[in-house]
């Protein structure tokens, strides 16, 4: 089951190994570099918000690396 938390997990995870800060990586993906912040991982109303599949494929392209791998750090078991 893909929960919220685990793919936040991946993003933090992404940035991490890239040696990249969060902001930092929206950045360079070309996104809005608050993208990732914490703050913006719930919505006004305290649900959780999930990214859009352009998004995670922007980083992905930025970083190299292939779903599969993203998929990886999905999977906390």
């Amino acid at each position: 089951m893909l929960r919220n938390r685990d793919m936040w997990h991946a993003i933090d995870e992404l940035a991490r190994i890239n040696h990249f800060s969060c902001s930092g990586m929206a950045r360079a993906a070309g996104l809005d570099p608050t993208t990732f912040n914490p703050s913006k991982r719930k919505t006004k109303y305290g649900q959780p918000r999930w990214l859009s599949l352009e998004t995670i494929a922007k980083i992905l392209d930025l970083t190299g690396t292939s779903f599969t791998e993203f998929a990886k750090y999905l999977d906390r078991k």
